[in-house]
């Protein structure tokens, strides 16, 4: 039962102290036994098994040694579950930065890229403590789903050379256009050893995803080709040839290459890694929280970005960010807070000092073959599938998202889309407003017989504690979509139905319907009825377009007959006006 003094704490404005609290220390002190430490014990070996490859490959594949992969995920990771706002947020390099870790090395080299992390660490910094991390939502769902899908296919593309075991007569080029043509004539050099290891890999990840979900696939697929590789002798390019295997320890750590004039040649690509480092993170904590029924606190997730790209980048990784597919692995795995990810660090660690040695006999097919199913699983394809059907509006911000993303800029892309997204929100908005010539505003005051369908007030609906109704009003699009946090949130406390009424809702947006479906999908794993009332039809037509149908909510009409519904009571008649 809610008391008094917890109603007074939710109203205060929290401190400074309480924002920027790392989840370690709200984790210990809601009590840590030995039991939540087995249970981080198991999370952190299984994430950390995940990531062994995952980081090595990530790393080659943005033109740099694999062991600053693992440092990136032994440093940043450690650093991200040691202040981080998440419970449950592994960090390490992630795909999603590829293209702009590739582009950086080409034009300004290793100690480029190393600035430029540094830099983006301290703007992670800066933009946590002056709470900037709240506006990171306010980027539109198609926007999102845009540029991860641009992603997702030039890391595909990157990976073609290595799939195929192509040789190249010079240097690969950075642009898609050019490096499509490029690896095209490279075709008859194809090596068919390194093909098959590559099919080899891919086939084993599908078919453990299939076969034994719980079992760690793409370590299996990668040490299996490696062994394939050595006892058979294959003549294949391997981690060996191409960089003679990775050092056994962590480097000491050192300040990269500094001068004023390197600091403004590299300061685009660090607003690049800060906007999509701070992008990244924030959806992957919203993964957990939706998985968990948790909060995470944002703005400190920022600050704990930031302090893992510094360290990163003192040790020479590359850039850190909450990694959503590891995450989601480590809540998965049952992990109870962010010992789990110190733990996978740890244990990360653990394997560079002791079996280091045996990273030289992988080959590069193998890790290829490991991005080629990132890829694959980060394009959304049904989501870009329902994008592209709910509007003409969102397929035109997700094509000009993906399309700059791909053929020009991640951070054009970002800017494009979201400029787009606005102007198409100002025109539903002016489409969308009607004039009324008697009660135009909904607050006017009303005469009691002017509502035909009143019925007497009932206390109980307004205190029975197993049915929650919220009502949202106005606009509800992508600057608005974080309001259902809350419903989220209560949600958590288990009630028997919840109730959303959206008659005051005159026009929905493509974030807000994709928020709608988390919430409904988060309802009925929690055995929660779902309601939707008064939706009118453009708002309905939106959100059946995103997946919000039977079964899994409820549409009603009225509100009053989803309450009684919920309820399990007829529902009531309407009465004639009061006295």
């Amino acid at each position: 039962m809610e008391t008094t003094a917890t109603r007074d704490t939710r109203r205060r404005k929290p401190t400074f102290a309480e924002l920027y609290t790392p989840k370690l220390v709200t984790v210990l002190r809601e009590g840590y036994d030995f039991g939540a430490l087995r249970a981080d014990l198991v999370a952190g070996l299984t994430v950390a098994i995940v990531a062994l490859p995952l980081s090595m490959a990530i790393a080659i594949a943005s033109g740099a040694p694999p062991e600053r992969g693992l440092i990136t995920a032994i440093v940043g990771g450690f650093l991200i579950s040691l202040l981080g706002g998440s419970r449950f947020q592994i960090g390490g390099p992630a795909g999603a930065f590829i293209v702009l870790v590739a582009a950086t090395v080409e034009r300004h080299g290793i100690d480029g890229m190393l600035l430029a992390t540094l830099m983006a660490g301290v703007m992670l910094t800066a933009m946590g403590f002056l709470r900037l991390g709240t506006y990171i939502k306010f980027i539109p769902y198609p926007v999102t789903v845009g540029f991860t899908a641009g992603i997702a296919v030039i890391i595909f593309a990157s990976q073609i050379k290595d799939l195929l075991g192509l040789t190249l007569d010079g240097k690969e080029p950075g642009e898609f256009l050019d490096k499509i043509i490029v690896l095209g004539e490279a075709l008859p050099t194809t090596n068919f050893f390194a093909l098959g290891a590559a099919l080899l890999t891919i086939a084993i990840i599908i078919g453990l995803r299939a076969w034994r979900p719980t079992w760690p696939g793409m370590l299996i697929a990668v040490a299996v080709a490696s062994a394939a590789t050595a006892l058979l002798q294959l003549p294949i390019e391997t981690i060996g040839t191409r960089f003679g295997g990775i050092p056994s320890s962590l480097p000491l750590p050192q300040l990269p290459a500094f001068s004023l004039e390197k600091v403004q040649a590299v300061l685009p690509a660090a607003m690049s890694f800060a906007l999509l480092g701070a992008i990244e993170s924030l959806l992957s904590a919203v993964v957990a929280d939706g998985m968990t029924g948790r909060r995470h606190r944002s703005n400190c997730e920022l600050v704990a970005q930031g302090a893992a790209n510094i360290g990163s980048a003192l040790f020479g990784g590359v850039c850190a960010t909450g990694t959503i597919a590891r995450t989601a692995t480590n809540v998965r795995a049952g992990a109870r807070g962010p010992i789990a990810g110190i733990l996978h660090s740890a244990f990360l660690l653990v394997f560079i000092l002791v079996a280091a040695p045996l990273a030289s006999f992988i080959p590069l097919a193998a890790l290829a073959g490991v991005l080629a199913v990132v890829a694959w699983n980060m394009a959304e394809r049904r989501a870009l599938v329902r994008l592209a059907r709910s509007s003409r509006g969102d397929a035109v911000v997700l094509a000009a998202t993906f399309l700059l993303t791909v053929f020009r800029d991640l951070t054009q892309g970002i800017i494009v889309g979201f400029a787009i997204a606005a102007l198409l929100f100002i025109h539903r908005m002016s489409v969308g407003t009607g004039v009324e010539l008697q009660g135009a505003s909904g607050l006017d005051d009303k005469a009691d017989d002017a509502n035909g369908d009143r019925v007497p007030y009932d206390s109980a609906v307004a205190t029975d504690p197993d049915v929650l109704v919220y009502r949202i009003t106005g606009a509800f699009f992508f600057g608005a979509a974080s309001t259902v946090d809350m419903i989220l949130e209560r949600i958590g406390g288990r009630p028997k139905s919840v109730v959303v009424d959206l008659s005051g809702v005159p026009l929905l947006d493509s974030t807000a319907a994709n928020s709608m479906a988390g919430l409904a999908a988060g309802a009925r794993k929690n055995g929660v009825r779902f309601f939707i009332t008064g939706a009118s039809v453009p708002v309905r037509q939106m959100l059946l377009a995103h997946g919000v149908k039977e079964p899994l909510v409820h549409y009603r009409g009225k509100l009053a007959e989803a309450i009684a519904e919920a309820r399990e009571v007829p529902a009531p008649a309407p009465v004639a006006a009061a006295s």
